[in-house]
């Protein structure tokens, strides 16, 4: 199968993922239980039904859901326009962009701290096992992996701005709000280092596990025994033969990770009051936030399939066989 026939058919089954994902979410939140209209006005306001009524019929939930709502929303999205959040009264467009950079920062950072250490140990460990490294390494790994999100991050806030007095939340002090980035760095960076030490830890045993049990299977090759042979160094067998190979489970566990921390930062911008799309995420389910809540998710579906359409691409990098799949 040549390259552009290859990427044809996953763009296109990439289209139709992205398809049924929205579907899927556009009726999961309409069986939510809750009025939505008194979710966004707040329960303990008082509106006549009148007033409710006129809701309704501003949100479009006077409407029957399928056929009119359903193909309403998708031709709102088609045209580029993901509608107006009923509880922010802005763009969703808009308020997802506002959010989005605050939560790449984050996701960024952890992701490639957790990525470079937890690869770097997990060959570490399998060059080495059953050693004290490998066992010492395999410890953490598992018990870092098992750890609830919400625990540890609870555990390392604590620890923090008692033993060390970082910031318990937020990404700014109020005093720094609003001035210039370059004049808050210090700061931005003191409010970064907690979220992002909880989603080092989190994701590094994952890939030190995966890394370990890849390379274990690949030095057990016969290549890997005829490469000792000819004379080269560990070093050279490892660099050289080992780790490319090694790499492709890792790559699918990056994809699917970048494209699902979006989400799981729920947790961790929900302990460290990080102003991310997490929070977002939160605060619109929470209120029955329709527009909101699809334009999330589709920004979460799209960075999932992206980040594996990327996987898929670097396999044909690193093993062409995969494009005779």
């Amino acid at each position: 199968m040549s390259r552009r026939n290859y990427l044809v058919r996953k763009f296109a089954l990439a289209l139709v993922t992205i398809l049924v994902v929205v579907t899927i979410n556009f009726v999961l939140f309409r069986v939510l239980p809750g009025d939505p209209v008194r979710a966004v006005i707040g329960r303990n306001v008082r509106i006549s039904p009148e007033t409710q009524q006129a809701l309704r019929e501003q949100f479009g939930l006077d409407q029957p859901v399928f056929p009119n709502q359903f193909l309403s929303t998708l031709g709102q999205w088609a045209r580029g326009n993901l509608g107006i959040s009923w509880s922010l009264r802005q763009p969703v467009s808009e308020i997802l962009l506002s959010k989005l950079g605050n939560t790449l920062m984050l996701i960024g950072l952890g992701q490639v701290l957790s990525i470079v250490l937890g690869v770097a140990l997990g060959l570490l460990a399998g060059w080495k096992r059953k050693t004290a490294v490998d066992v010492g390494a395999l410890t953490f790994s598992l018990i870092a992996w098992a750890i609830p999100t919400f625990w540890l991050g609870i555990i390392l806030l604590a620890a923090g701005s008692t033993w060390l007095g970082l910031p318990t939340g937020g990404i700014l002090s109020p005093q720094n709000v609003g001035r210039p980035l370059y004049t808050v760095l210090p700061d931005l960076a003191k409010h970064l280092i907690l979220p992002t030490l909880t989603l080092t830890i989190l994701y590094l045993g994952e890939y030190m596990l995966i890394m370990r049990s890849s390379i274990l299977e690949v030095l057990s090759e016969d290549y890997i025994l005829t490469a000792k042979a000819k004379g080269m160094s560990h070093w050279q067998v490892l660099r050289r033969h080992a780790l490319k190979n090694a790499m492709l489970p890792i790559v699918t566990l990056i994809a699917l990770n970048l494209g699902f921390t979006v989400s799981g930062a729920i947790y961790i911008e929900t302990v460290f009051s990080y102003d991310g799309l997490g929070k977002l995420f939160q605060s619109a389910l929470v209120k029955h936030d329709y527009p909101l809540l699809q334009g999330a998710f589709l920004l979460l579906a799209v960075s999932v399939i992206i980040a594996n359409m990327l996987a898929d691409l670097i396999y044909s990098y690193l093993d062409p066989r995969v494009k005779a799949v």
